[in-house]
């Protein structure tokens, strides 16, 4: 399709806009050097550009969307009407306390939700995705430690089917890595972790489940095995929507976790944001934490900072109204919807899993939590049909492809993640295509690997587009 500039043409105009009600100011010096480029169209032109845009993105509202380790699931319209109040969406961050008590009231009540969810003690609702919320943690991990004296705490233990913003945000915080492989059955290797540990181990980053999808049976030895040597444990909290309301992560002895209130607790994720990182601590952490926290007193809220505060990570509060959907979300769900829907995304993925099985090849097979890894390798071997070609090929069935090659440690994967929020209907319609795309490619391999042929774009040479990507419109 054409650019919007493309489409535009000189002294073309529309009328969305009221007139100005107000004097127009005019420079006497203009401060630019060049005339603005925007484009000149009419409303009609104007409307099917982004219509025409809109048909071609693909999002939860418009199929299956089983991104691995994501949780790309509905987000409730309802969540959207809260925060749409005009309480919430017309407040300023800088009206005195008194005349914002509902928006503190619902931080604080977030706050307490979700530490009762996660078994923290303290929450900061500043960062605003989940890498953010990684990077806050281990800053709080390392405030914990310079303010014990031991600075000579500078290794973060990574295990090797960690997500990848793991290690990259534990350097950004001032630590070295040190990776450890998984054991055979794709849980954190006993013996390696007691190698890695130390009087040098300021801590421990884990997802549980793990990107596998697979809960480690031997997470509270491994989270006392970090204590013994002095460290600190850090909980990824992508995954929890496997597990929230049937385990808390700070009952297996972790000592600081990040949500992921754009995936668990159904905000909207990624293009449709903004995140949400909120970071909740055990009780030793909380004099660190960044920002201000809402506190009560004589029935009034109000605001304080934590005594030994990080400083901020983000202006004022975070994304409140994120935080207006999420809590939306879980006082609608309540005490019985919250571990409903864990459980039925563990069982729309244990459900499809044992459905693809006979055909796609698993490399750890048995119970899963809330998403499945597949490998093409073999098919890879014999038939020269790639990760890549099956998913390209989901295309052609108005199907998003899972997350392709990831984990690492598994070669040629495919990551599925159905969610809570599928229909049996729909897990049995992605099955049924999963299983004709696997015998295309058995009986045509090329036709497999031709594939997408019903998108506006076959396949770009992504190599091109990654390293020589065009970021601007040249006029």
């Amino acid at each position: 399709m054409k650019l919007i500039f493309e489409r535009s043409k000189e002294g073309r105009n529309l009328s969305i806009l009221p007139s100005c009600d107000v004097p127009v100011y005019t420079p006497e010096m203009p401060l630019r050097e060049k005339k603005l480029h925007l484009p000149q169209m009419s409303e009609n032109e104007l409307s099917r550009h982004y219509t025409e845009l809109a048909k071609q993105t693909h999002g939860v509202n418009d199929g299956f969307y089983p991104l691995g380790s994501c949780t790309m699931k509905y987000n409730p319209k309802v969540n959207e009407s809260a925060a749409a109040l005009p309480g919430f969406a017309k407040v300023h961050p800088l009206q005195p306390e008194e005349t914002v008590q509902g928006c503190l009231e619902v931080l604080k009540t977030a706050e307490e939700e979700l530490c009762e969810i996660t078994g923290m003690d303290g929450m900061t609702f500043q960062p605003a995705a989940g890498a953010h919320g990684e990077y806050t943690g281990l800053l709080l991990i390392k405030a914990y430690f310079e303010k014990r004296g031991e600075t000579n705490r500078k290794k973060i233990i990574v295990p090797d089917s960690a997500h990848g913003t793991n290690p990259a945000s534990a350097v950004m915080a001032g630590f070295t890595i040190v990776n450890i492989p998984s054991a055979p059955d794709g849980c954190v290797d006993l013996e390696k972790l007691r190698e890695a540990v130390g009087e040098d181990t300021a801590g421990l980053m884990l997802t549980n489940p793990n990107t596998l999808g697979l809960f480690d049976k031997n997470i509270l030895e491994i989270t006392e095995i970090v204590h013994e040597a002095g460290g600190l444990c850090y909980y990824d909290g992508a995954n929890l929507n496997a597990v929230m309301g049937q385990v808390r992560p700070g009952d297996m002895g972790f000592d600081v976790i990040h949500l992921n209130l754009h995936k668990t607790f159904s905000t909207p994720h990624g293009g449709g944001g903004p995140g949400s990182g909120p970071v909740g601590c055990k009780e030793i952490l909380k004099e660190f934490l960044p920002g201000i926290r809402i506190v009560e007193k004589d029935g009034v809220l109000s605001t304080e900072k934590a005594e030994n505060s990080i400083g901020s990570v983000k202006e004022f509060y975070g994304n409140f109204l994120v935080v207006v959907k999420a809590l939306t979300y879980i006082l609608v769900l309540g005490k019985e919807g919250i571990p409903e829907a864990s459980l039925n995304a563990v069982l729309n993925a244990n459900y499809m899993m044992k459905k693809l099985e006979d055909l796609y090849d698993m490399p750890y097979p048995g119970i899963c939590m809330h998403e499945f890894v597949m490998s093409l390798e073999k098919m890879k071997h014999e038939k020269g049909v790639s990760a890549m070609d099956i998913a390209k090929s989901l295309l052609d069935y108005g199907i998003h492809p899972p997350t392709m090659y990831f984990p690492l440690i598994v070669h040629e994967a495919l990551m599925i993640e159905p969610t809570e929020t599928e229909s049996k209907e729909t897990l049995d319609e992605a099955i049924a295509v999963f299983r004709e795309i696997y015998e295309r490619a058995v009986k045509d391999p090329q036709d497999v690997q031709n594939s997408p042929k019903k998108t506006p774009i076959g396949r770009p040479d992504e190599v091109q587009a990654a390293r020589k990507p065009v970021l601007r419109y040249e006029f």
